[in-house]
C-alpha cells in the first residue's frame, strides 16, 4: 500500500515548465506545499513554489536537496535519464517508480510494452545502420516515418519518408550515422487523432477523462475538442485501451495515450506520456477535477475525485507568436478561460499558455474558439 501524504507535507516536482506549475496550482488548495527542482530559478513552476531548487536534473547533489525539502516527489516531463531517475527512486519517495519512465522515454521499448498488452501499434522496425533501414523501408514501405528513438516531440525528431530514396537524407538528418537509435514506422491513414488520460493511485484505484480530439498544426497540437467526435465504439475502445495500459504498466499517476482512428474505426496507440498532458488542459474548467488535482490525489494517496465532463469545450494552444494577439486583445480574450505561463521568452512554436471555451452545445464551443482565431491570430 503507498503512502498517504497528509496537508502540509511538501510535494517535490522534477521539472520547472507549465505542467509543474498546474500541479502546484492544484496543490495548494489542498493544502500542501511545492519544491520544484529545474535548472533555472523563476521557471513557470518555481515562481508559484514554496522551494525552489536550482539544480542540474542529473545533479546528485540537487537529488539530496530536494529529498529534505519533500516528501514525496513526483515529475512534469519523462526525459530523464535512466541513472538518475533510479537515484531519485532510491533517495526519495518517488510512487510513480523509474520503470515507467525507462519504457515511455525510449520508442522502441514503449512499442514494445504497447504490444505485450495485446494493442495494436503500427508496423515498425527498429533501425541501427543504414543496411536495416533499407531493409525496414523494403518490409514497412512509404509513406513511413523515421523517428529517434529518444528526445522528439511536437514533432521534431522524426522525417516522413515519401519515397524510398528520402531514406538515407533522413538517416543522416536525424543523427544515425552518428549512432543513435532510430525506428521506422509505417504511416497510419488516420481520420482522426484522439487522447484518453488515465489515472491509477498508490492504492490501485484507476479513473479516466473523457476522450478528447485532437486538432495539429506543423505537428503540434492546436485545439483539443471534447467531447470528441467519434463513434461510440471508437470511444469505448479508447477508454478500454487507457484502462489496460494502466493495468499493464501498474501505473502510478498519470498516463496520457494518444492514438490514431482509421476510416473504418481501428485504433492505433500512438504515443504515451507518463505524466499530465497537453491534451487534458481542458479538464481545468471542464471536468469535476481536473488532471493536475488528479495526478496530485493519486500521488498522496487520496481517493480520486470524479472526472465527469461538466460542459463541452475546446481547449487551443497559445504559442509564442500568437501572445501578442492575445495579451493585446486581453478584453476579447478573458471572456473565456486564458492561462499564460509566465516563460521568459515567446519564440515562435513555444507553449505559452491555452485558451478554454466551454459552451452548452459543443459546436458553440466550435465556433467560438474558430471567430476569434481568425479576428486575431489569422488576420
Amino acid at each position: 500500500m503507498g503512502r498517504v501524504m497528509k496537508p502540509g507535507q511538501t510535494i517535490g516536482i522534477l521539472g520547472g515548465g507549465q505542467l509543474g506549475r498546474m500541479m502546484a496550482f492544484a496543490a495548494k488548495p489542498m493544502g500542501y506545499r511545492v519544491a520544484v527542482l529545474e535548472p533555472k530559478t523563476d521557471s513557470p513552476a518555481g515562481q508559484v513554489a514554496d522551494v525552489e531548487i536550482e539544480a542540474a536534473y542529473d545533479d546528485r547533489a540537487g537529488a539530496d536537496k530536494m529529498a529534505e525539502a519533500c516528501d514525496v516527489l513526483t515529475y512534469e516531463f519523462e526525459n530523464i535519464d535512466a541513472e538518475t531517475a533510479r537515484h531519485l527512486e532510491n533517495t526519495l519517495y518517488l510512487p510513480q517508480g523509474s520503470q515507467l519512465l525507462h519504457t515511455a522515454q525510449h520508442r522502441l521499448r514503449e512499442k514494445q510494452a504497447i504490444e505485450a498488452a495485446n494493442i495494436k501499434v503500427a508496423p515498425y522496425h527498429q533501425v541501427t545502420s543504414r543496411e536495416e533501414l533499407s531493409a525496414a523501408v523494403k518490409q514497412i514501405g512509404v509513406p513511413s516515418v523515421l523517428k529517434t528513438c529518444r528526445g522528439g516531440y511536437d514533432g521534431k525528431g522524426q522525417v516522413v519518408l515519401k519515397a524510398a530514396e528520402d531514406a538515407e537524407a533522413a538517416f543522416e538528418t536525424l543523427g544515425g550515422s552518428d549512432g543513435k537509435e532510430l525506428v521506422l514506422e509505417a504511416w497510419i491513414p488516420f481520420q482522426k487523432e484522439v487522447s484518453c488520460i488515465v489515472t491509477r493511485s498508490v492504492h490501485g484505484e484507476t479513473g479516466v477523462f473523457p476522450v478528447g480530439e485532437n486538432i495539429h498544426v506543423n505537428n503540434v497540437l492546436h485545439q483539443t475538442i471534447v467531447p470528441a467526435r467519434i463513434s461510440r465504439f471508437v470511444n469505448e475502445e479508447a477508454i478500454r485501451i487507457a484502462h489496460r495500459l494502466a493495468e499493464h504498466v501498474d501505473l502510478v499517476g498519470t498516463l496520457a495515450v494518444e492514438m490514431f482512428v482509421t476510416e473504418d474505426d481501428t485504433v492505433y496507440v500512438n504515443e504515451v506520456a507518463p505524466r499530465p498532458h497537453n491534451s487534458g488542459h481542458y479538464t481545468i474548467e471542464a471536468c469535476e477535477t481536473s488532471q493536475f488535482e488528479q495526478h496530485i490525489r493519486a500521488v498522496c494517496g487520496l481517493p480520486l475525485g470524479p472526472a465527469g465532463l461538466k460542459q463541452p469545450v475546446v481547449m487551443t494552444n497559445i504559442l509564442g507568436e500568437h501572445v501578442e494577439a492575445v495579451t493585446a486583445h486581453m478584453e476579447e480574450w478573458s471572456k473565456d478561460h486564458v492561462h499564460l505561463y509566465g516563460k521568459d521568452e515567446a519564440k515562435p512554436g513555444r507553449k505559452m499558455g491555452h485558451w478554454t471555451v466551454l459552451r452548452e452545445d459543443l459546436q458553440d464551443a466550435i465556433d467560438r474558439s474558430s471567430d476569434v482565431w481568425k479576428q486575431y491570430i489569422e488576420k
